[in-house]
């Protein structure tokens, strides 16, 4: 069972419908959410229910049942759907992602850098060779993070010349010896 965060103090817990629970489905986003529960308002508006047992019923103040029912009342409920975000359409396409995924996982060596790392730089440039496209960091962050669903992973720090035998040889032999003071 999983809850949504924020609600749980204002005692409204919402679950998975008993057809998805136990299935591998994800929990909904939360646009999905405030769209499910604008559903669940009009089905309400469709049986009569008050103003006040929707929004209790669906967790919401009142008055965003009564804009809800404004709009349901001009446009139906297609009015209350969620809609597509608007602004620019991304540079690149699905099949450019992919493009650009298949580079990637190559590894960064395989187009001609040193170390085995991507940087924002790196991904960049190899976006740019694969597809033509040239992106802002801003932006290949984005690529890397939302489209991809890469995360940050940070290189351990660790000297090249370390000789682990040659620690465990001081730490044995020397450490006892200073410590003693001799």
């Amino acid at each position: 069972m999983w809850w949504l965060s924020g609600w749980e103090a204002a005692g409204v817990a919402y679950q998975p419908s008993p057809s998805s629970a136990g299935s591998s489905l994800p929990p909904l986003s939360r646009p999905e959410l405030a769209e499910a529960r604008r559903v669940r308002a009009v089905e309400l508006f469709e049986e009569d229910a008050s103003n006040t047992e929707i929004a209790r019923a669906v967790g919401v103040c009142a008055e965003s049942v009564r804009r809800w029912r404004r709009l349901w009342e001009e446009g139906g409920a297609s009015a209350l759907r969620r809609r597509a975000a608007t602004g620019w359409p991304p540079k690149l396409d699905d099949a450019q992602v992919e493009t650009v995924r298949a580079a990637l996982e190559q590894g960064a060596q395989a187009h001609g850098f040193e170390a085995d790392l991507w940087t924002l730089e790196r991904v960049g440039a190899v976006v740019e060779r694969a597809t033509g496209v040239v992106l802002s960091r801003a932006s290949v962050w984005r690529l890397l993070t939302g489209r991809l669903g890469w995360s940050l992973q940070r290189p351990e720090r660790r000297a090249v010349e370390r000789d682990e035998s040659e620690i465990a040889r001081w730490v044995a032999h020397e450490w006892p010896r200073i410590k003693r003071g001799r």
